[in-house]
C-alpha cells in the first residue's frame, strides 16, 4: 500500500511539474509578445482591421463630332442574398412580399422566388445570386423591396457594383471606337479606346477604411487620402449619321455578293477628319460583324486604283501629256517574258494616255511607265516617296499596316516590277493610305493627315484641340491636278465607272479590280478578287472623299469594282449629298414670302412623312426623291432626268415596303 501511495505521489509531482513548466512557457511567450514582438503583432492587428482601398477613376467618354455618345462608362449592379443574417421573424413576414416584388420586376413566378429563398435559408447560403447586371434605376427598385429595404444586416441584401463600358450605337464602328479586351478586363488595345487610353483612364485614388463587420468596411480619416481624377473626354471626328449610312451600304453589298470582308472610309476633304469607318467580316454562318480594322491595318495589292498614282507621276515628270497616244494592241502584250492583259476583249487599240486611265488599261499604264522609267526606276519611285506612299500616315489608332513598294536591288525587284506596279501589283498599301492620296487630289493638291480626334475635354472645358495638319502642301502642279480631275470625272461618266453615272449628282473616282491569292495552287479553278472604288464627291467642289474595298466577292454574281464596290460609294455619296442639301434647305430658307413658306413647309413635310403612307415627291430633285423613297423601303424606277413631274403611286396611299414606284422626271 505504501508503495502504491508513493507511486501516486510521484505521478502528482510529475503532473505538477509539467503544469509548472507549461505555465512558465506561457508566461515567457506572453512576455515575448508584449515586450519583444509586441509592435509586430499590434501592426498585424491593425492591418487586419484597417485597409487602404483603391478608388478607380471614372473613364472618360468618347463622343461623335456632334456631341452624341460613342462610348461611356455606366454602373451595373449584382444583387445577392445572405439568408443567415436575418431573423426568422423578418424572413417569415417578408418572404411572400419580397418574392412578389422580384416576380413583378423580373418575370419569374412568385413561387420560384419563394422556393429559391427558402432553400437558401435551409442551406445557410450567405451568397445567393438574385439578379445580375442591373442598371441604376432597377437597382434602386430592388433595394427598396420588402426585406431588402432593411439593409445588409437585417435584410440580407448584398450589393456588388462594377463599371462597364457601353456603346450607344451598338456594334456599328466597334473596331474604330474600340472595346475592352475579352481576356484582359480593363485593357483597351484597339480603336479610339486604345489610342487614347492614357487620356481616358484618369488616375485612381486611395482611401483608408476600417473593418466593422464581415465584409463591411467604413471610411476613416486619413490625411494621405488621394481622390481619383476622372479621365478626359474625347471628341472624335466620327459622324453618327454618315457612319450609319456607310455601315448599311457596305453590309447590303457584302450580303448580296457573299464576300469575305469589306471596308469603307469616308473622309472630309479639307480637314482630313475621318467621318466614318466600317469594317465587316463574314462569319461561318454568313453574317457580318466588325471583325478586324481592315481600313487601317490591312495592306494589300490595290490593283487599278493605283493607276492614278502611276499616270500622275508620268504627267508631273512631263514624260507624257494626256493626249500622248499609247498602242494597247489587241489586249495582250508581253513585258520581259510576262504577258499583261486588258479586261476588254480585243483590246483598245491606239488610245490617249487619258483614255487609258478612263478605261483602266493595264497595257496602257504598263507601257507608259516601262518606256519612260525602265532606265531610271528611282525617278518613278522618288515621286511615290514624295507623296508619302512609302510610309504610314501616322494615324492615332494603333495597328496601321506598313506600305510596301519594291526597290531596285531588293529581293522583290525585277524588270517586271515597274510594269506590274503601274497597274497596282507587286506592292502593298492600306485602304486609308490609298484614300489619303485621293483626298489630296480632291483637296486641290494639299495632302492632310487623316485624323480621328477633334478635341480633348475635361468637364466640358477644352484641354487640347487637334487642328488640321498638312503633310504635303502641294503634291503636284495645277496642270497635272486639272488633268487628273477631268480624267476621274470622265471615268465615271464614260469610263469603267459609267454604270454609276447620274446626271443629277456628280462624283469622280477610279474603279479597281485586282486578283488576290493568285499564287495559290487552286487559283485557276477558284479565282479570287478584290474589288474597289476610290474617289470624291461632288466632283466640282469636293467635300468628302471615300474608298470602298470588298474582298473575295462571289464571282458568280460579279467581281468588277464598278459592280461590287462602286454602288456602295454611290449610295453613300447620294445619301450624304441629299441629306446635306435638305439641311441646307431647312437652315437657309428665310420664310418671309407666304408662297415660299408654303412650298418650304410642303417640302419639309415630304421629308418627314411617316412611313405608313406614300409621300408627295412631285417637284423634288430626282436624287432627293429616290433617297427619300428608298429609305422608306420602296423600289424606285425612274424615267427621264431632272425633277419629279409625276409619280405612279399617289401620295397618301398606304405604303407597302418592297413595292415599286415609278417616277417621271423632266
Amino acid at each position: 500500500m505504501a508503495i502504491e501511495e508513493k507511486n501516486i505521489m510521484n505521478r502528482l509531482y510529475i503532473v505538477a511539474g509539467c503544469m509548472f513548466l507549461f505555465a512558465l512557457a506561457i508566461s515567457i511567450k506572453l512576455m515575448n509578445i508584449q515586450f519583444i514582438d509586441g509592435e509586430k503583432y499590434r501592426e498585424l492587428a491593425k492591418t487586419s482591421t484597417v485597409k487602404n482601398f483603391t478608388i478607380p477613376a471614372n473613364r472618360g467618354n468618347i463622343y461623335a463630332d456632334d456631341g452624341s455618345l460613342l462610348a461611356t462608362s455606366v454602373p451595373k449592379y449584382d444583387i445577392r442574398f445572405d439568408a443567415v443574417t436575418i431573423s426568422p421573424e423578418d424572413f417569415k413576414t417578408n418572404l411572400k412580399p419580397l418574392s412578389e416584388g422580384l416576380s413583378a420586376m423580373f418575370g419569374k413566378s412568385v413561387s420560384h422566388y419563394q422556393n429559391k429563398l427558402r432553400k437558401a435559408r435551409a442551406d445557410k447560403n450567405r451568397y445567393l445570386l438574385i439578379v445580375k447586371n442591373l442598371g441604376y434605376s432597377d437597382y434602386i427598385k430592388v433595394k427598396n423591396l420588402p426585406l431588402f429595404r432593411k439593409g445588409p444586416y437585417r435584410g440580407g441584401i448584398i450589393v456588388e457594383q462594377r463599371t462597364v463600358r457601353e456603346h450607344p450605337i451598338g456594334k456599328i464602328a466597334k473596331r474604330t471606337v474600340g472595346d475592352e479586351a475579352y481576356d484582359r478586363p480593363g485593357y483597351y488595345a484597339v480603336g479610339l479606346e486604345g489610342a487614347f487610353n492614357d487620356l481616358l483612364t484618369g488616375k485612381e485614388g486611395h482611401r483608408l477604411k476600417q473593418k466593422i463587420a464581415q465584409g463591411q468596411w467604413k471610411p476613416v480619416y486619413d490625411e494621405n487620402e488621394i481622390e481619383p481624377q476622372d479621365g478626359y473626354d474625347i471628341i472624335s471626328t466620327i459622324n453618327v449619321n454618315i457612319q450609319d449610312i456607310a455601315h448599311h451600304a457596305l453590309l447590303k453589298q457584302l450580303e448580296y455578293y457573299e464576300a469575305e470582308h469589306g471596308t469603307v472610309i469616308v473622309m472630309e476633304v479639307a480637314t482630313g477628319e475621318i467621318k466614318a469607318v466600317s469594317n465587316l467580316g463574314r462569319t461561318s454562318s454568313g453574317t457580318y460583324y466588325e471583325k478586324l480594322n481592315y481600313a487601317i491595318g490591312e495592306s494589300h495589292e490595290p490593283g487599278s486604283t493605283f493607276k492614278v498614282m502611276a499616270l500622275m507621276a508620268a504627267l508631273e515628270d512631263k514624260v507624257i501629256d494626256t493626249s500622248t497616244v499609247i498602242d494597247t494592241g489587241t489586249g495582250r502584250k508581253v513585258f520581259y517574258g510576262k504577258a499583261v492583259n486588258d479586261s476588254h476583249r480585243g483590246g483598245f487599240g491606239k488610245i490617249s494616255a487619258a483614255r487609258a486611265l478612263e478605261v483602266s488599261s493595264n497595257i496602257g499604264l504598263a507601257t507608259i511607265i516601262d518606256e519612260h522609267y525602265a532606265k531610271n526606276p528611282n525617278k518613278f519611285l522618288d515621286r511615290l516617296k514624295s507623296w508619302h506612299l512609302t510610309e504610314k500616315t501616322g494615324v492615332a489608332i494603333k495597328g496601321e499596316g506598313q506600305p510596301f513598294i519594291p526597290q531596285p536591288g531588293g529581293k522583290n525587284w525585277s524588270k517586271n516590277a515597274l510594269p506590274s506596279m503601274s497597274y497596282g501589283y507587286g506592292l502593298r498599301i492600306t485602304p486609308l493610305q490609298t484614300l489619303n492620296f485621293y483626298n489630296a487630289i480632291a483637296n486641290h493638291g494639299v495632302m492632310v493627315k487623316p485624323r480621328f480626334i477633334k478635341e480633348v475635354r475635361a468637364w466640358n472645358e477644352k484641354v487640347t484641340v487637334y487642328d488640321t495638319k498638312i503633310t504635303n502642301p502641294k503634291i503636284c502642279s495645277d496642270e497635272t491636278l486639272g488633268a487628273i480631275h477631268e480624267i476621274l470625272k470622265n471615268t465615271v461618266e464614260r469610263g469603267t465607272g459609267r454604270s454609276l453615272y447620274s446626271p443629277d449628282f456628280s462624283m469622280a473616282g477610279k474603279t479597281g479590280t485586282a486578283q488576290t491569292e493568285y499564287w495559290m495552287a487552286d487559283f485557276a479553278s477558284n479565282r479570287r478578287y478584290v474589288s474597289s472604288f476610290a474617289g470624291y464627291f461632288p466632283a466640282e467642289n469636293p467635300k468628302y472623299s471615300c474608298i470602298v474595298i470588298v474582298h473575295k466577292p462571289s464571282i458568280k454574281k460579279g467581281f468588277y469594282g464598278a459592280d461590287v464596290s462602286g454602288p456602295v460609294f454611290k449610295r453613300i455619296a447620294q445619301k450624304i449629298f441629299t441629306e446635306s442639301r435638305n439641311i441646307d434647305a431647312v437652315e437657309g430658307i428665310e420664310k418671309t414670302d407666304p408662297v415660299i413658306e408654303k412650298d418650304f413647309e410642303q417640302y419639309y413635310s415630304n421629308l418627314q412623312k411617316p412611313s405608313e403612307i406614300i409621300p408627295n415627291v412631285t417637284g423634288m430633285a430626282g436624287m432627293d426623291a429616290i433617297s427619300l423613297l428608298e429609305n422608306l423601303g420602296l423600289k424606285v424606277q425612274i424615267v427621264g432626268n431632272g425633277t419629279v413631274s409625276k409619280q405612279s403611286i399617289k401620295s397618301g396611299e398606304a405604303l407597302k415596303k418592297g413595292q415599286q414606284i415609278t417616277l417621271n422626271l423632266s
